[in-house]
């Protein structure tokens, strides 16, 4: 059954507006809901909420289950009593995130309002966490992971103490023990996360605005995931990576990019029926209304590169789990609303394998022009079953890519689209709202004509990214009516 055809607006909640020197699961957020609902929108996309580690990348967290407490509004705790108002004053700044210091604020106060919940003994509220302890399987060991962190000094797990390193029984229970007030807070500030997500998630529902989450394929290393899992990666038996993920040499790079994550152990997979993914996904599915699968091509074959190389050009194409593990996802959770991502170089077998599911994949609009009209991410070439993008995350903003531009590809991409190229963010906004594919996604920067200053990432670079933050007073009811005016013309209003 053919779906209707809507649009909507990437925007990961760090980049809202609003106190605490990082956008928040507050009012803020459903202040962006209220402008999609405006504009005509019927999706807001995001990018993982999970706890980031070192860079503060979505794509590299402690889990792949819990949330991002850098994300929790301060003022819905002092609200419900667990903070005073005078605990929020921070001087931090609001116009870019600050994360060394966004970090240090917030943890600790985040602290402090567990303490103060805790204190209020029993209540409505201690039942309703009680109740998300109990429901959520991997909150234990994630909130054990999390509180040993602090308590070795930050060092990755297998530099703990053997015992728990090996998570030996005894020595877990004896930490469990000595640490509890401290994994408490832990599992607070995953309840607190969760449940404020959940009434975001909620209001823009109720404005008929889906959430488009976000899967990274891979997980880190430093992360519970492997920790209370090393019998399902590629790991020796002192749980170092045999083996890492990569992607070979190509145009971009000579030497290839070596990424470093561990690789699963997918006949260790297969042998429980999958049920980490299953749990992976069920938890995603409870976040968002719909996902997309980063590095999609992986699920068919990855890049395994020995876990001693320093680059990686001496890696292989590696098996993954193909039609199985979806499979198994589908036969737990049916239909699965997934988006693959399928940029870069793509195999017919990775092809096949995203359409006997019938994942949409992407098309990406500033990879569009150069190289003739059989380019596949040109508009005339699009297919329904896509999403189509004027840039992602990993992109420079549309302004700051034209502006990038020799003079002659800039005459190329004006002649195409028939424009001066003086309101180009723009000009990429309405040919995509043009194209025939079911969705059109466009990221707020470009909403907003912002150039460069207003990337959200440079692959390939770990300082400066996902810093970007809009002020509240740019969404204009003259901007929310332009977009609602274009996205009627192209009938992609929310039905």
């Amino acid at each position: 059954m053919h779906q209707e055809r809507k649009s909507g607006i990437l925007l990961h909640p760090t980049s809202l507006p609003g106190p605490g020197g990082i956008g928040s699961m507050g009012q803020s957020a459903r202040a962006f809901a209220d402008f999609l609902h405006a504009s005509g929108q019927s999706i807001w996309q995001i990018l993982p909420t999970g706890p980031t580690t070192y860079g503060h990348s979505p794509y590299a967290c402690y889990s792949a289950f819990a949330g991002n407490p850098l994300l929790i509004d301060l003022e819905a705790l002092a609200g419900e009593g667990d903070l005073d108002s005078s605990d929020l004053s921070h001087g931090l700044p609001d116009d870019r995130v600050d994360y060394q210091r966004v970090e240090k604020f917030k943890i600790d106060i985040l602290k402090k309002a567990a303490a103060g919940f805790f204190a209020t003994g029993h209540s409505a509220r201690m039942e309703a966490f009680r109740s998300f302890c109990e429901t959520n399987s991997w909150l234990k060991d994630f909130a054990l992971f999390m509180t040993l962190k602090e308590h070795y000094h930050g060092k990755c797990w297998n530099e703990w103490p053997d015992a728990v390193a090996g998570r030996e029984p005894s020595a877990l229970e004896e930490l469990n023990q000595e640490l509890s007030g401290l994994i408490d807070v832990q599992k607070y500030m995953q309840w607190q996360f969760f449940r404020q997500w959940q009434g975001v998630k909620e209001y823009a529902n109720s404005l008929g605005i889906k959430i488009f989450g976000d899967i990274p394929i891979f997980v880190a290393y430093d992360s519970a995931d492997v920790w209370a899992n090393r019998h399902l990666f590629l790991l020796d038996e002192e749980g170092r990576p045999t083996a890492v993920a990569g992607v070979p040499p190509d145009y971009f790079s000579s030497t290839g990019q070596l990424w470093g994550n561990p690789l699963y152990d997918w006949d260790a997979m297969a042998s429980n029926g999958y049920g980490w993914w299953i749990d992976r996904f069920r938890c995603s599915f409870a976040l968002c209304d719909m996902v997309r699968v980063d590095h999609f091509r992986g699920f068919e074959s990855h890049w395994e590169v020995p876990a001693k190389e320093k680059t990686a050009v001496n890696g292989r194409w590696a098996p993954g789990p193909g039609d199985a593990l979806f499979y198994a996802v589908a036969g737990a959770l049916g239909q699965l609303p997934i988006i693959a991502e399928d940029l870069g170089v793509i195999t017919p077998e990775v092809e096949a394998l995203r359409d006997r599911f019938s994942f949409p994949g992407m098309k990406i609009l500033q990879f569009a022009f150069g190289s003739g009209p059989r380019n596949p991410y040109l508009p005339h070439n699009h297919i329904r079953e896509s999403v189509v993008y004027t840039g992602t995350h990993d992109n420079d903003t549309t302004v700051g890519w034209f502006a990038s531009l020799t003079e002659s590809e800039k005459k190329d991409v004006c002649r195409y689209l028939n424009t001066s190229g003086d309101d180009i963010a723009w000009d990429l906004i309405r040919v995509s709202l043009v194209s025939v594919a079911d969705t059109v996604i466009f990221p707020l920067q470009d909403i907003l004509s912002l150039d460069s200053e207003a990337r959200m990432n440079t692959p390939g670079t770990s300082t400066g990214n996902w810093t970007w933050r809009f002020s509240a007073d740019s969404l204009t009811p003259e901007l929310a009516g332009g977009l609602l005016e274009l996205t009627g013309i192209y009938g992609r209003l929310r039905q």
